[in-house]
């Protein structure tokens, strides 16, 4: 059903009725896509449209800016990726300046696969990318920079860093993308996205995207602000998850999680699966029962440096890590293909969280399982999640077929080192005891009135 409000000058489309499969029977071709990016596109294996980029291009194509609201998976990176190329091509100045756009990411690993898109779509273009984002590489990424770019993409903080150095301009931006929206407001970076905006020309002059998830009252504040009367493209299900996401439940106790995770990753043998975990020492924990059984594992946590994190995800995307244990900083942003099963090893205590981590499998028109541990610690999540979802989650039995037995303990990890405080240090017993030395006379003492005498 297709649905059209005219409120404060913005027109909105909700398709809510998506068809049961990922696409639609509109071509690229069929676009005002130019020959090049067309053929990028064939080479990269794609025709079809998804229902985003069937509602979003044929109006960014045209100059229109969007706001745009879809489940995570479905495409959204390719419609801005797209709509931005075409704009670019279509500068017809006699001298062009740069950098013309800038795509805004919330976190590093999203601004990495945006780029890593951006370069598959864009094979037979000419256009440069500097990828920014902190962490690392900052020479690197300075020296980038200042090589004439096209295109900008990456996280605000490093962006303004190196605005601020002069390293380049936004004088001529022409495409501005801001991508997960609604996680630039739970990160903080709001005032930083608004300190780019204004610094760029009028919103009037430059074609503006925004992406999000949840198109909330703040996102779409920023949309109202910032943009030049978006246009709002809602593509919704009538069900939070996607229906190609076959969700289960355990009710373990505590000692019978490792024993469950064991036997159900013997049974479903995964060809590529996520289990997520709520803390750092908990992840650290599985890992070391994960490999003590003969799983070969990454890990990936909030405080894993840059350089390892990509190390790690490209082992992950490229098969020679088939099992990634990871806290909430791997939930949002990133698409790695062919993920079959995701185990919330702990149940998150954010409901939205559970829907981003699911939503890692079953992408682009696949299907996956989603198996989740209804823990003593976390139980209570459970009602809120099936609260938010609109549905109850089946609960499975615990039989001793899915218990794995012998389960290998790990040899414990050495104890870290801490630093403790000055003021909390036990007194040393190595040192003399310091000999009594009598205070001073003050200032006001004299021969007639000498201090008192010190005790021994």
């Amino acid at each position: 059903m297709l649905s059209i409000n005219f409120k404060r000058n913005v027109f909105k489309l909700s398709y809510t009725d998506m068809k049961t499969t990922h696409l639609t029977e509109t071509r690229f071709s069929n676009l005002e896509l130019s020959d090049s990016i067309v053929k990028g596109l064939k080479e990269a294996g794609f025709v079809n449209c998804t229902p985003i980029q069937d509602k979003c291009l044929p109006l960014s194509l045209r100059g229109k800016d969007i706001a745009g609201q879809a489940q995570t998976g479905t495409g959204k990176t390719a419609t801005f990726l797209l709509a931005t190329f075409q704009h670019l091509i279509n500068d017809e100045s006699e001298k062009i300046k740069n950098p013309r756009a800038l795509i805004l990411a919330p976190t590093r690993e999203l601004a990495i696969q945006i780029h890593k898109d951006a370069l598959l779509m864009s094979q037979f273009l000419n256009l440069k990318f500097a990828l920014i984002y902190g962490g690392t590489d900052y020479q690197k990424q300075l020296d980038k920079l200042k090589t004439n770019v096209d295109i900008i993409i990456g996280t605000p903080g490093r962006i303004i860093d190196f605005y601020r150095q002069n390293a380049f301009t936004l004088d001529n931006i022409q495409v501005t993308v801001m991508d997960e929206a609604d996680r630039m407001f739970d990160l903080g970076f709001i005032k930083d996205i608004r300190f780019l905006l204004r610094r760029m020309p009028p919103a009037d002059k430059r074609l503006n995207m925004l992406f999000s998830a949840t198109l909330s009252y703040k996102v779409t504040e920023l949309a109202y602000e910032h943009m030049n009367n978006p246009v709002l493209v809602r593509i919704e299900s009538e069900e939070v998850t996607s229906k190609a996401i076959r969700q289960t439940a355990y009710c373990p106790s505590n000692e019978q999680k490792i024993p469950l995770l064991l036997g159900l990753l013997k049974h479903y043998q995964p060809q590529r699966s996520i289990v997520f975990v709520n803390t750092k020492r908990c992840a650290e924990q599985l890992d070391d029962y994960l490999q003590a059984n003969g799983h070969k594992t990454a890990l990936l946590s909030g405080d894993v440096p840059q350089e390892k994190r990509q190390r790690l995800l490209a082992d992950f995307q490229e098969n020679r890590v088939t099992l990634l244990i990871a806290t909430d900083v791997a939930a949002r942003g990133l698409h790695i293909a062919d993920v079959s099963h995701v185990i919330n090893y702990d149940l998150p205590q954010d409901v939205e969280d559970y829907v981003h981590r699911i939503g890692r499998t079953a992408r682009f028109g696949a299907s996956g399982e989603a198996i989740s541990f209804v823990c003593e610690e976390y139980a209570y999540s459970m009602p809120e999640i099936e609260d938010f979802i609109g549905e109850k989650i089946p609960m499975q039995s615990i039989t001793a077929e899915v218990l794995a037995e012998d389960v290998i303990k790990p040899e414990r990890r050495a104890p870290r080192e801490r630093v403790v405080p000055h003021s909390k240090r036990p007194p040393r017993t190595d040192q003399k005891p310091r000999a009594h030395r009598p205070p001073k006379p003050s200032q006001t003492s004299t021969p007639e009135n000498p201090p008192p005498p010190q005790t021994q």
